[in-house]
């Protein structure tokens, strides 16, 4: 394979990657002026792994399975004839776009881009980041450890499970073990409300009878060799979710399932030196998901954790173009930039700026809630008090992404107006559901 002559390099060949150097080829670019590396054996990412339905009803309008979905993208990216390098581990990458990587058929390699786009993916927070006390019994899954165990290697970690967390994986494995003939014992949660999407608490839980404790967290792993039982006790809320003494319960158990968020894997962005945002642990981007790097762009779950696939294509589609326009010199000098700020009850939005040019396109921003609301506004307003958007909604959680879209013609307002900043925050109509 010839590495000279790369102009796009793609980081990583799951849904996010391959999403992106397929836009980037419908844009225009030639497909053998892309480089996708992969460092597992086959594209496809995790969704290889996850083989219950609920992909794709955005993007193809379709209930597909995980690897269906991912087949999709690998069969659009072979039609293309855009290279993927698989198992290919990228070393470093620097701020003026020279990626190093090693892989069995082309060894140690360093190649320079006009453009770069990562999309690494996310890893799973395990028990070392909880601090939860007692032995180190086997036992101890990762949620979506024990998902490749069942559902591509066909092993069953066990029999008797609690799951600690209730982010989606957690949600799913309870489903996948309870089909399996496991028995889960029960879904504790540290927070007051779910983690997840509320159709995975309905088809994953309550069709199947699991209890979902929230507010209970695990306080003790009993067992030496293997896990013999859990404590679990519930949580003050008003006191930094301090386990309340007294509401001690042990489960016997052999297998604790974590379900405790997931980190943007980001160590070669923060090893480019680019801006990373604090709340998203992913780099901070502009609507066309380019980095405080000019020419590295960011898209899928590195860049901030999505519950649906289908918004990972879509986000990769931006970043593809962009980065074909930029090679291309498409792109539109930048007038200004406004920054995107959060106001009450948001957590955090991606883009987190904005960039003005002459000509302007609709931008969709999305962002997290920070608690549980029932019948709430979100709001878009520029920082002179002019109202971008505004949509009513009947309930909003932090475990379901929102999104808005700014019309053209209202950025065509904040830039003629000199705005610096523009606000996205919510309006409670109904009070808190806590």
């Amino acid at each position: 394979m010839d590495m000279t002559t790369r102009k796009l390099i793609v980081i990583g060949g799951g849904p996010a990657g391959l999403s992106a150097a397929v836009a980037a080829v419908d844009a225009g670019l030639d497909p053998q002026d892309i480089l996708v590396l992969e460092r597992d054996s086959e594209p496809g990412g995790i969704l290889n792994q996850c083989i219950h339905a609920g992909f794709g009803l955005h993007r193809f309008g379709e209930e597909l399975t995980g690897p269906e979905y991912s087949g999709r993208y690998v069969a659009m990216a072979r039609e293309r004839n855009i290279p993927i390098l698989c198992n290919a581990m990228v070393l470093s990458l620097t701020d003026d776009r020279r990626v190093t990587f090693v892989s069995p058929e082309t060894g140690y390699t360093t190649i320079s881009a006009e453009a770069v786009i990562l999309a690494m993916g996310c890893r799973e927070r395990t028990r070392g980041a909880l601090s939860i006390p007692g032995s180190r019994p086997s036992g101890v899954y990762t949620a979506g450890c024990a998902q490749r165990y069942v559902n591509i290697e066909g092993y069953m970690p066990g029999h008797r499970v609690v799951i600690l967390g209730s982010g989606d994986i957690g949600l799913i494995m309870a489903r996948r073990m309870t089909l399996e003939g496991a028995k889960v014992l029960a879904v504790c949660e540290i927070m007051p409300y779910s983690g997840g999407l509320a159709r995975n608490i309905e088809q994953c839980l309550n069709d199947f009878g699991i209890p979902l404790k929230l507010s209970h967290t695990v306080v003790n792993i009993h067992g030496k060799e293997r896990v013999e039982g859990v404590t679990i006790a519930a949580v003050d809320e008003q006191n930094g979710r301090k386990p309340i003494p007294g509401t001690e319960e042990f489960i016997p158990c052999d297998t604790l399932l974590l379900s405790v968020g997931l980190i943007p894997e980001n160590e070669l962005t923060r090893g480019a030196g680019i801006g990373i945002d604090r709340m998203t642990n992913g780099a901070s981007v502009n609507q066309y998901r380019e980095t405080s790097a000019p020419g590295i762009y960011a898209c899928g779950n590195v860049l901030h954790v999505h519950d649906l696939v289908d918004y990972v294509s879509e986000e990769a589609d931006i970043a593809g173009r962009a980065a074909a326009d930029r090679i291309l010199e498409r792109s539109a000098p930048v007038k200004s930039s406004v920054a995107l700020k959060t106001g009450f009850g948001v957590r955090y939005t991606v883009p987190e700026r904005i960039d003005l040019a002459e000509e302007l396109v609709d931008v969709r921003i999305f962002f997290r809630v920070t608690d549980v609301y029932k019948k709430v506004q979100f709001v878009i307003e520029s920082g002179n008090g002019d109202v971008l958007v505004k949509k009513a909604k009947s309930a909003a959680a932090p475990g379901e992404m929102e999104s808005l879209t700014i019309p053209a013609d209202k950025l065509k307002g904040v830039l003629e107006s000199g705005a610096a900043e523009i606000k996205v925050y919510l309006k409670e109509l109904g009070g808190q559901a806590k």
